[in-house]
């Protein structure tokens, strides 16, 4: 039998090896995405974390203990484990008017556009955010935060682009201010050059393995607009929704979990480490998650990755840090990858912490129909039909959500 050696030196061996890697990278990426599961008779066994046990075994049974003991506990737990500490600290933080238009949307609402100025020593971080607030009362108005993520023609300012992502005009006419500012003003998503943003205000996260990464410095931005709008007397401060899609939505309930101010969190299709169960391991799952985007989570995090149980948190237990506040979370019915049943379970096993502040959920113990949604509630869910977005659809339902705490008492 003859045998063919293939002997490869100098450039060209630095080459192959290059494309060697590369190759091995791509096929481990296939695999891993070829291995996700959408077989709900696949997903394993598991226990999830007691939301009303403390670390020293000792059971929750009223609100003291769950504000002063537990629920610190379990902030901490996902700081260090998943999203990054939180800093609070900075130098100084100034708001300007850069545009304004009384007449806008024919008439309707009050555009401003407010630059928000952080600065930490000799670095400053600068948030644009769009405001626009209906003109029909003079009564401060609550407002719809949202994070986005999408392209900033999303949030057109001069409304030239509408877009069902964020439709300000339909927010306006239901007598709701709509805000929004784009995530890259606070860490560009991309893991070359999310450190251009908060991440310059506070260089010490980066070599800490809980340090804070893109997904905490969007939250953070969000608190920062909360700031402003404690100010502007035209928003009503304690009446501030923040919302998010996707890795947005992920952003929206870390805010809302660090940040008691807001009063509604709104969580629309946000998925693994954001509203889903890690541990059914349906769909994305947190190794995927990490090697598609190791910029978004501490580095902790990594050292779960196809080690979910090892977790000393999941999913519920975030949404269980925003209690007693109202929170929405959504799925969409061709969007498996963002697990609608794991979703819709996390708020299931949020409601003791619920009850604990007699808020009592309407959830009905399975998930809903397609566009069945649940929105009077303290804990809210539909699953819509259609792809992974955010569409008029689900606004008009978040919008109802709000309707019904603010007018109608929790």
């Amino acid at each position: 039998m003859n045998s063919v050696m293939l002997k490869i030196t100098g450039k060209g061996f630095s080459t192959f090896r290059k494309h060697t890697f590369a190759l091995l990278f791509v096929t481990t990426l296939i695999t891993r995405i070829q291995a996700q599961n959408y077989d709900e008779r696949k997903v394993p066994r598991y226990t999830l974390p007691e939301p009303l046990t403390t670390s020293s075994d000792m059971e929750v049974k009223n609100i003291k203990t769950w504000e002063k003991v537990r629920r610190p506990e379990i902030l901490q737990l996902f700081e260090d484990n998943i999203y990054g500490q939180m800093p609070e600290y900075y130098d100084k933080i100034s708001y300007e008017i850069t545009s304004e238009d009384k007449t806008a949307m024919n008439g309707k609402a009050h555009l401003k556009q407010v630059l928000i100025r952080i600065t930490q020593k000799d670095k400053v971080v600068k948030i644009n955010l769009t405001l626009f607030i209906p003109q029909n009362s003079t009564k401060p108005k609550p407002v719809f935060l949202l994070i986005n993520n999408r392209g900033k023609e999303n949030t057109d300012p001069e409304r030239k682009v509408k877009s069902e992502f964020w439709p300000a005009e339909m927010l306006v006419d239901n007598g709701y201010a709509a805000a929004a500012f784009h995530v890259s003003d606070l860490a560009p998503d991309h893991k070359d050059n999310y450190t251009n943003g908060v991440l310059q205000l506070y260089p010490e996260q980066l070599k800490m393995d809980n340090g804070m990464k893109a997904i905490g410095a969007w939250a953070w931005g969000a608190s920062r607009v909360m700031d402003y709008f404690e100010q502007d007397k035209d928003i009503d401060a304690k009446r501030v929704a923040v919302a998010g899609h996707s890795r947005g939505g992920k952003a929206s309930l870390w805010a809302a979990a660090q940040d008691q101010r807001f009063a509604i969190c709104i969580s629309n299709c946000s998925g693994n480490t954001g509203a889903a169960l890690s541990r059914r391991q349906f769909g994305e799952r947190i190794a995927r998650i990490n090697t598609s985007f190791p910029h978004w989570f501490n580095n902790n995090y990594k050292k779960f990755n196809d080690k979910e149980d090892s977790l000393p948190v999941d999913q519920h237990m975030l949404i269980a840090l925003v209690a007693p506040r109202p929170v929405y979370a959504t799925n969409a019915s061709k969007d498996l990858w963002a697990d609608p049943t794991g979703t819709y379970l996390s708020l299931k096993n949020a409601e003791k912490v619920y009850a604990l502040y007699h808020r009592k959920s309407a959830l009905p113990p399975s998930p809903p129909n397609i566009n069945e949604p649940v929105y009077r509630s303290i804990l809210a869910y539909h699953n819509r039909e259609g792809e992974h977005n955010m569409t008029s659809y689900d606004w008009g339902n978040f919008i109802k959500f709000a309707d019904y705490h603010y007018k109608k008492g929790r």
